[in-house]
């Protein structure tokens, strides 16, 4: 059975299973963000414009340089074939389907849809069906299939394996390689992931859902970011 598991509370051995290079023998093959921004053009256009869609960039010579001197990195090294970093900044790196440094796929550079919501070979061939079927009928289907199909609806363990992976991090999941980025280098790097969940700049927009999925698991925000989505004419 998938990793789809809340994001509070879990074993060492789930939460290894959802860092960056550590090979789940059950999870489902990534797919890349091109299958998901097919259907999901509008989160896409907003994603593009936030520091997950630029990931992969910052690991290229010469940018982020102050940041990079401030971490002990030479800002005139290209990081993008570093396996310590390319992890956390590309999309399912390690894992069936995703990132390969030998033989990389645009469609699985920075940080994607599927590094947050879980690899989606599985569930995006629901979310098709069971979307034409209530187009069709009105008949929505229970949000569980998903979740036995590998998505997950909660995914802050799934941030916590970058954002929270340095070394003296209180994140009992912290090991090595850890990032060079830490809250003793700037408060900026001290990760809420509460603060994150609700900043577009680094998420991206959210649109009304249309009913199609209903039951639990529900997300813990979804009331919440619901009430204040845009309409679906706007997409």
């Amino acid at each position: 059975m998938p990793a789809t598991i809340p994001g509070i509370g879990l074993t060492l051995l789930v939460v290894l299973a959802l860092a960056p290079g550590a090979r789940a023998a059950d999870e489902p093959p990534y797919d890349g963000r091109k299958k998901c921004t097919s259907c999901h053009k509008s989160q896409y256009r907003s994603w593009q414009e936030t520091g997950h869609g630029r990931a992969m960039q910052s690991l290229a010579p010469g940018e982020k340089a102050d940041a990079k001197r401030k971490a002990g990195l030479d800002p005139d090294e290209d990081y993008t074939q570093n396996i310590d970093c390319v992890g956390c900044h590309t999309t399912g790196y390690g894992h069936e389907g995703g990132y390969d440094i030998d033989d990389p796929d645009k469609y699985l550079v920075n940080v994607t849809c599927e590094s947050c919501h879980g690899p989606g070979s599985e569930y995006r061939l629901l979310h098709r069906k069971y979307g034409e079927r209530f187009e069709k009928s009105g008949e929505p289907t229970p949000r569980a299939v998903l979740a036995e199909a590998g998505q997950e609806f909660e995914f802050a363990e799934r941030c916590n394996a970058c954002h929270m992976n340095y070394e003296g991090s209180p994140w009992p999941g912290a090991a090595e390689p850890y990032t060079p980025f830490t809250p003793g280098v700037d408060p900026k790097y001290a990760f809420d992931f509460e603060k994150s969940l609700r900043d577009d700049g680094a998420m991206h927009a959210h649109f009304k859902l249309d009913g199609t999925f209903t039951g639990p698991p529900v997300p813990s925000f979804h009331d919440e970011f619901q009430s204040t989505a845009r309409p679906l004419d706007e997409q």
